[in-house]
Formats: structure tokens, C-alpha cells, sequence
């Protein structure tokens, strides 16, 4: 299987959530703001200002709004990177629920 077709087979198995959510990368030591445009059981679309490569690793932390809900905090890795102007818009596959 090419790797377009995994992509799309991959478009295809997880159901993805608009999110639109404001969110906090970390990546070697750095703390960058960002925002999460949607999320799926099995990874997330950032908008980023600033470049990153496919391979990075981010920790991507999700504050919760509510008070009885727990924020989301995830290891992830880049899998994909189209740029735009300055920053990028990533594909982060989730490696690790916090």
C-alpha cells in the first residue's frame, strides 16, 4: 500500500472531532502556543506558528475549560508538515496519553 493510500485508508478508519482549541506544545524544553483544528483517537491537526520536521517529537497538553474535567496531555510525533507563511499546519500521531 502507497503511502497516499494509507493516508486516506487512515482518513477513512478514525473518526475525527473539530476541535479548534487552544493548546501548548512543548518541544526541548520550549513551551509554543498553538491550535488543535481536530482531534481523532489516534492523533491531531495543529496549527503552529513556527516550523517543526516530520519525526519531532511534541508533548501537546489540551486545557480543559471546565473545572470537572481534566485537560488532555499527549506524546506525539510529527507525521506530516505543510508550511504556511511562518508556521505550519502538523500531523501529530498520539504515542502516549497522559
Amino acid at each position: 500500500m502507497s503511502e497516499h493510500e494509507r493516508d486516506y485508508a487512515e482518513k477513512r478508519d478514525f473518526i475525527r472531532m473539530r476541535v479548534d482549541a487552544n493548546v501548548s506544545l512543548i518541544h526541548a524544553g520550549q513551551e509554543i502556543d498553538g491550535v488543535c483544528v481536530d482531534l481523532s483517537s489516534s492523533g491531531m491537526q495543529v496549527q503552529a506558528p513556527r516550523q517543526f520536521t516530520v519525526g519531532d517529537l511534541l508533548t501537546v497538553r489540551i486545557e480543559s475549560e471546565h473545572a470537572a474535567l481534566a485537560g488532555l496531555e499527549a506524546d506525539t510525533q510529527v507525521v506530516w508538515a505543510r508550511n504556511e507563511g511562518d508556521g505550519q499546519h502538523l500531523g501529530l500521531k498520539i504515542l502516549k496519553m497522559r
